[in-house]
């Protein structure tokens, strides 16, 4: 059981500790005043319409999804993921894989190398403390199984791990540039008997532009480099497992990946997404990129933003600027500032959206700067003490800022509540 008390952000040092399946029965309103702020939130109706649609989506393509974990890392909501259908979840270390398999997650992807003795060492332990699950990490070169043989050779204990090769692009992140490599690896791999090769793994989201002729073509040569591999590796007899995987497909151009994730092959197959951030969504990154994703696939609707950050008008000092109680420790600003989306005054029933002149244009540690036109209506001017509900960009770094998160309805009534445990 998980309580919070007063040690975490949000939650009021004179109220009693609370056990998190217990936040719901607590009557707060957050727009009643009732908790502290800043403090992010999740809306559950959007969160719902998130699970459904990402559901039906890989359902009609004859997909799974791993959803990326470390966005969140929330074993909540990794339960929530798992019964709307998610077939494991992604990690990107050990330490975040740690985490889930504690929770009860059968199927893991760590998608990432893991090569560091320690690591090994405590992936060696959660396989013989949790023998029913399944972890897969990925493998790009050969130094990297150089290492994971010299661990082995000292182990008195045998495990067998499961892996993927990783296919990468020149210029961006991890993974082999070249076909001739990655067949290099399956073959070492195969020869290694601590090391079973169960499938391709690859990143597309650098590639991200949302200029459609481009993504397609760029999204359709990786994948077909893919599928090049995944063959090649079957004729030569290198995949030890009882199906093969294919895995890719962050948040930003999933649809173009699940094109051809099914790989065409005589072995049992499996093509399975790793898009973390549809959970939650956001309010700018995100949103721009499914808009191009629902223009691809002529979608009226796709996914909505779920989560926010409240705060506080706490100062007036000038015409045209207000100081928020929210800042830097509060909310991401690595891809985008927050934007105001809403406003409300204590004790109000609902809230209402913000003029088109407001604008958070910086961040300091604990202050957020919101500018407005000055000699606007008096209507059209925040005031001291008034609540400001503002939208995000990359939840993966609001996630990380927070210890727990409150679950609102659409009322910003507080229904249920989330760990968070980075």
């Amino acid at each position: 059981m998980t309580h919070i008390d007063a040690s975490y952000k949000g939650f009021p040092r004179h109220l009693k500790p609370v056990d998190l399946t217990q936040v719901g029965e607590q009557g707060w309103a957050l727009l009643e005043g009732h908790l502290s702020l800043p403090l992010a939130v999740l809306k559950q109706n959007a969160l719902a319409h998130n699970l459904g649609w990402m559901h039906d989506f890989c359902r009609h393509r004859g997909l799974d999804i791993a959803p990326h974990g470390k966005t969140t890392m929330s074993p909540e909501l990794y339960s929530m993921q798992l019964k709307a259908g998610a077939w494991g979840i992604s990690f990107a270390n050990v330490f975040q894989a740690g985490l889930c398999i504690r929770h009860g997650v059968q199927r893991v992807i760590i998608a990432n190398q893991v090569f560091q003795a320690a690591d090994l060492d405590t992936l060696a332990k959660l396989l013989l403390d949790h023998p029913s699950a399944r972890i897969y990490f990925l493998v790009d070169s050969m130094p990297q199984l150089d290492a994971i043989e010299a661990w082995q050779a000292k182990q008195a204990v045998k495990v067998i791990f499961t892996v993927l090769i990783e296919l990468g692009m020149d210029g961006k992140r991890t993974g082999c540039r070249n076909h001739s490599q990655a067949m290099a690896l399956a073959q070492r791999i195969k020869a290694m008997p601590g090391l079973s090769l169960c499938g391709i793994e690859c990143y597309e989201g650098a590639l991200a532009t949302c200029n459609h002729d481009q993504d397609t073509s760029s999204v359709a040569e990786l994948m077909a480099r893919v599928q090049d591999l995944a063959q090649a590796c079957e004729a030569a007899d290198l995949f030890e497992c009882e199906e093969v995987l294919l895995t890719a497909g962050g948040s930003a151009i999933f649809d173009l990946v699940a094109k051809n994730l099914k790989p065409v092959l005589k072995h049992p197959t499996r093509g399975v997404l790793r898009s973390g951030c549809y959970l939650t969504h956001d309010h700018v990154h995100y949103k721009k990129m499914l808009q191009c994703v629902g223009e691809r696939l002529q979608l009226r609707e796709t996914l909505k933003p779920a989560l926010e950050v409240l705060s506080r008008v706490q100062s007036c000092p000038e015409p045209g600027l207000a100081i928020l109680s929210m800042g830097k420790r509060d909310v991401s600003f690595d891809m985008d500032l927050p934007i105001p989306i809403w406003r409300a005054q204590v004790g109000d029933s609902t809230a209402r959206s913000v003029p088109a002149h407001w604008e958070i244009k910086a961040l300091n540690d604990q202050h957020a700067y919101l500018h407005f036109h000055s000699q606007a209506p008096h209507d059209e001017q925040p005031f001291v003490g008034q609540i400001i509900g503002s939208g995000i960009s990359h939840p993966c770094t609001t996630f990380d800022k927070w210890r727990w998160m409150p679950v609102v309805d659409d009322h910003y009534k507080v229904i249920d509540a989330i760990s968070i445990h980075f």
